[in-house]
């Protein structure tokens, strides 16, 4: 979701600059546009849909100039126009820019009131404006781009381009990555290595907080204290940018971060990129005549199909079992030629969910995969099989697959609801919107990860840890304790709170932290009554709730997470970060091997 190049050189930059977009087209995007500096003159082209619309602009109105700046936009502030489009610009600025400025509406009434009007719906633009602003009041563009930096909230990779300036160029990452890539007398910026790699093979990752002054000479990178750092420079093989660690720590993070990009990408395959999403399934997936879903999957892949339960249920009125592979064949299962059987499967190599879906062949009316990779043979031996599109996974603990199986299994279920006359065009569309909301509210959640590697430190404390959820939220509880044990090695157990009473309350002290998972639902009430009663045995508890959620909870809570409001149908696919963030930052609390846990295999390809 949303792609950045930049270029300082020695050639004309319009042209790479689109190349480099062309690359980051796989992130997925609905406007595109760019912005050089020819002369000391700033000017800039936007156009809406594909690059080409972009390239075929270029041809009628082309851009001079060796110094540029380059962008795809997937919408979240404001509808995919050529004025919500980057880059944006006030005056004398331009400013591309991926991720979520949190406080952008407190900024642009304040700048309003100085006289800044804003001209787009974006959180993006409010950028451009206060760093113009600072630029009137005397300031020079670097430091007038460090006092803008230091006053936004949020998650963002920036690049600010100057009129006047052919030989500066200002970029910032946090929450959302950056690379610079160094040239013979030339510098790019791009928001990760394969944007980058036509142009040069010498990458270097900005970390958390950092900034940086670009000029042909090569970079001053200051980190989030405003002091001087220095950064390693990477060779990068071209054939292997997609699974290097970016800059992250672990590949871990990395995938945790990239969730907001590959779920946008999977939006844009099932529901088209035009401003009125629509379901564009396979059409061989038809649930007219299906009177069951039975569902099979391991591990992780497994917490996925029991939300997804609640969604067939829920939303299309058609009955669903849940399995676990390695079991599925033995309880010998009663089939029906009306039953459609979904696998679901990260590597569609794992081998108990390959054996099970062998055993349904010829047993129902059709064999569905959901897989990450479309030539594995769980993908082959169905009748249908659904890409994920997460990209690859290196990490064994999966993150981005499961939110991505999360989102594709929600379409199917949107599917049948439809086929079943159970869901009509008007909620259809509000549906899917809502889904498409999705990446921008994850980026929200990924800009907790700071606060919640500071609850990790204590988490990493504990000898057992519990997770709570109602409703849909009590497979995200199983799949929060998964991630904990399997990263961490720390005891969790993940319950539906109603089932607290009947046995695990037993286990309730001071030292036994309670994280629940919580949003502000129709379910809500009752979820707080159980973490009241863990409260009242001195229980530790952690709350993740919404604003509201949270306001309601009342006192006595160890600690809050606020996430963003969400569709409660899709809640499960957001608290999935926090989840994941949680369990990363307590390995790294607890010095554990994060990407390859003792004992685990990112694909179980042996019963």
């Amino acid at each position: 979701m949303c792609g950045i190049i930049g270029v300082l050189g020695n050639h004309e930059a319009a042209p790479l600059l689109v190349e480099g977009l062309k690359r980051l087209e796989y992130r997925g995007y609905d406007s595109a546009g760019i912005a050089t500096v020819n002369a000391g003159r700033l000017d800039r082209r936007r156009a809406v849909g594909k690059l080409v619309n972009l390239s075929d602009l270029l041809v009628h109105e082309p851009l001079a100039g060796k110094s540029g700046i380059g962008h795809t936009r997937w919408a979240t502030h404001g509808a995919a126009t050529v004025t919500n489009a980057h880059p944006h610009r006030a005056g004398g600025v331009a400013v591309v820019h991926n991720g979520i400025i949190e406080n952008f509406r407190a900024l642009r009434e304040d700048l309003a009131g100085d006289g800044y009007i804003q001209e787009s719906q974006t959180d993006t633009e409010t950028v451009a404006l206060l760093v113009q602003r600072g630029l009137d009041r005397g300031l020079a563009p670097v430091e007038s781009a460090r006092e803008a930096l230091s006053r936004l909230e949020g998650a963002f990779a920036l690049c600010l381009l100057f009129e006047g300036e052919d030989d500066l160029m200002i970029c910032a990452r946090k929450g959302s990555p950056l690379a610079i890539g160094r040239g013979e007398g030339e510098m790019f910026v791009g928001s990760d290595a394969i944007a980058l790699a036509p142009m040069t093979d010498r990458i270097t990752y900005l970390e958390e907080g950092d900034w940086a002054i670009l000029t042909r000479k090569g970079a001053e990178i200051y980190d989030a204290a405003n002091r001087r750092a220095n950064r390693i420079e990477t060779r990068i093989q071209l054939d292997s940018a997609r699974v290097e660690k970016a800059g992250y720590k672990h590949f871990m993070a990395k995938e945790i971060a990239e969730q907001p990009v590959v779920m946008a990408d999977a939006l844009r395959h099932y529901t088209g990129g035009s401003a009125a999403p629509s379901l564009n399934l396979p059409g061989g997936l038809d649930f007219t005549g299906i009177d069951r879903v039975v569902m099979v999957a391991c591990g992780t892949a497994s917490y996925a199909t029991h939300v997804a339960k609640y969604w067939f249920e829920r939303l299309a009125g058609l009955p669903a079992e849940i399995d676990v592979a390695s079991e599925f064949r033995y309880r010998e299962p009663v089939l029906s030629g009306r039953s459609m059987a979904i696998f679901v499967s990260q590597s569609g190599e794992t081998a108990d969910t390959l054996a099970a879906l062998r055993y349904v062949k010829d047993k129902v009316a059709q064999v569905v995969a959901v897989v990450n990779v479309p030539t594995s043979s769980i993908a082959r031996e169905s009748d249908l099989a659904l890409p994920i599109l997460a990209g690859a996974e290196i990490g064994v603990a999966s993150t981005k697959a499961f939110t991505c199986q999360l989102t594709v299994l929600a379409l199917m279920a949107l599917k049948a609801a439809a086929d079943r006359g159970r869901i009509g065009a008007e909620e259809m569309a509000q549906r899917l919107e809502s889904l498409r909301a999705l990446p921008g509210l994850l980026n929200v959640a990924l800009s907790l990860s700071e606060t919640i590697a500071a609850v990790s430190n204590e988490l990493a404390e504990a000898s057992d840890i519990l997770f709570l959820g109602r409703g849909a939220m009590y497979p995200l509880a199983l799949e929060g304790a998964l991630k904990l044990k399997e990263i961490s090695y720390i005891h969790a157990e993940g319950y539906a709170s109603g089932e607290l009473k009947h046995g695990p309350i037993a286990l309730i002290d001071a030292n036994v932290p309670v994280i629940v998972m919580a949003p502000a639902d129709p379910l809500f009430d009752k979820t707080v009554s159980n973490m009241q009663e863990v409260m009242a045995r001195n229980g530790k508890v952690l709350l993740l709730s919404d604003a509201t959620g949270v306001a309601e909870a009342g006192q006595g809570t160890w600690r809050s997470l606020i996430l963003p409001a969400v569709d409660p149908a899709w809640a499960p696919i957001l608290y999935a970060v926090p989840a994941q963030l949680l369990a990363y930052h307590t390995a790294i609390a607890k010095g554990t091997d994060v990407d390859q846990p003792r004992n685990l295999a990112k694909s179980v390809t042996v019963e």
